[in-house]
């Protein structure tokens, strides 16, 4: 078995390994895009998630767009997202989103959520209707969602991925020992069958997951083999960053080397396609995966 290296949170706690570090959000595309977002009252999970690739990614003229609010029903300990009860719920918002995806001039758009338990539906309706008003005024833009867990309301993951978009996300975000820690209000066989049943759909499916939160990597060979059975064509690995001493602690700063070889490994299991690196998250290279 091939032995990379790890870099543990002891030995680094002064300072972040270098391949970590990224430039400040700068330049006339981030500023126009930041413009927009302020405009129509937009929320990305960009902000609301502390993404370190928010600079490179504004920068080129895309966003992760936020629906349904900016308050979360989960309490999930690595998520810079807050949580509690939300009150906002705007039928509206689709409209307006399609209008900013449009001035923007994305050519692919990804839109995700909230998780939003209190509602009935989990907010499906409004995800579709997001989805078709964004096709109707950008026919040409591809669109890839990513959905939260719908606690086995499959009429409702129906309802998201119905509405025309390329590829449906849904995070498992690590690996199966770690949820009750991670995701608590989750279950890692719930989230593997949503993937399943999304792809039974007939759509282009992909999950992300964050390494350094204690994970082995049989753990990580484990889900990877869980994710290519369940019917996952695109994988995204990255490392888990703290984004508050709130959250839960980084229990290791994963080496490229080893991301490198994750990568090598997924492929070699049967995932499609495989984004894995430091600074990966769901979204990044998002406009790659349409279609592999």
């Amino acid at each position: 078995m091939i032995e990379l290296p790890v870099i543990s949170e002891e030995a680094t706690k002064r300072k972040k390994p270098d391949w970590l570090r990224v430039k400040l959000p700068v330049g006339k595309e981030y500023a126009k895009v930041r413009k927009l977002v302020d405009q129509h009252k937009l929320h990305t999970i960009c902000e609301s998630g502390n993404c370190p690739n928010m600079g490179e990614c504004w920068g080129a003229g895309t966003a992760t767009f936020m629906i349904l609010g900016n308050v979360c029903t989960r309490s999930c300990s690595f998520c810079a997202v807050a949580t509690g009860r939300p009150n906002e719920y705007d039928a509206d918002e689709p409209r307006r989103v399609a209008e900013a995806i449009k001035l923007m001039g994305v050519k692919h758009a990804v839109i995700t959520s909230v998780n939003r338990d209190e509602l009935k539906d989990r907010g499906a309706e409004i995800w579709y209707q997001t989805v078709v008003q964004t096709k109707e005024l950008s026919p040409e833009t591809t669109i890839e969602t990513l959905i939260p867990d719908v606690k086995a309301n499959w009429d409702a993951l129906y309802r998201m991925i119905e509405g025309g978009q390329e590829v449906v996300s849904h995070n498992m975000e690590t690996v199966g020992r770690l949820y009750r820690m991670v995701r608590p209000q989750a279950k890692y066989d719930r989230s593997l069958e949503q993937i399943r049943l999304t792809k039974e759909y007939g759509k282009r499916t992909k999950t992300g997951i964050m390494l350094g939160l204690g994970e082995t990597k049989e753990e990580v060979y484990k889900a990877m083999d869980d994710l290519a059975a369940n019917g996952c064509d695109i994988l995204t690995l990255g490392q888990y960053l703290q984004p508050t001493k709130m959250h839960i602690e980084v229990a290791e700063f994963i080496h490229p080397d080893l991301f490198a070889h994750y990568k090598e490994e997924g492929l070699r299991r049967g995932l499609k396609y495989v984004e894995s690196g430091p600074l990966v998250r769901s979204s990044y290279h998002a406009e790659r995966h349409v279609h592999v």
